[in-house]
């Protein structure tokens, strides 16, 4: 078996372990067809193993991505500009690690610079890195927020994550169009509350934004 580096941080997501190869993987997905009543040997499954295996690979290519590295270029010719800069509505997919069910919302990230900015789709890139795991959403609001803060060094970060847990929408309670908001407030914008009313009057009401 060909030993992989998963690209998990050891010290964050636990050890390193060995990634199964693909035809592994294609083997389980039979397994699972298996599993759920069907024959994975008909023409219409045949095919079905190297999908989804293919399909993993882009679902959780955030594995394999350090979001830190994304943040390293930034600008320093920014004429003094030291008020909020907000991307909003940033659209992600990711998946609840307790039922691996898709968790489909919006984040909206703010900060307010010192002496540089960055990119705004190095912010967008930042929350599909983290996304594209398997995530509690909690936790992805947090380390979107922590790794702002301590790779741009800004005055504060706030950060809103709004996400449709298909876990509870498609199974369990079966309660589609609820939401579920999270936020992580840092610097600045945990300490003075004007600044964090200004920050989420800029992103709005989180009712039924996610239409």
């Amino acid at each position: 078996m060909n030993v992989q580096n998963t690209g998990i941080d050891p010290e964050e997501e636990g050890p390193v372990q060995q990634r199964p190869t693909r035809e592994e993987a294609e083997a389980a997905v039979r397994l699972l067809l298996r599993w759920a009543g069907d024959d994975p040997t008909r023409e219409g499954l045949l095919d079905t193993p190297g999908r989804v295996a293919r399909a993993y690979e882009q679902w959780f290519r955030g594995y394999s991505e350090d979001p830190a590295l994304m943040l390293q270029r930034t600008f320093e010719e920014v004429e003094g500009y030291d008020e909020m800069v907000v991307l909003r509505d940033i659209r992600f997919e990711s998946y609840c690690e307790h039922h691996m069910a898709p968790i489909i919302g919006k984040a909206h990230v703010g900060y307010i610079p010192t002496d540089r900015v960055v990119g705004i789709s190095k912010l967008a890139r930042v929350v599909d890195a983290f996304s594209k795991r398997l995530q509690v959403q909690e936790k992805m609001t947090a380390q979107i927020a922590t790794t702002l803060y301590e790779v741009l060094r800004p005055i504060g970060v706030a950060v809103v994550v709004e996400g449709e847990h298909h876990c509870m929408s498609t199974r369990g309670v079966h309660k589609p169009g609820v939401s579920m908001v999270t936020s992580t407030m840092l610097g600045i914008f945990r300490e003075d509350d004007r600044t964090r009313k200004e920050f989420l009057s800029i992103i709005g009401n989180p009712t039924n934004r996610l239409s």
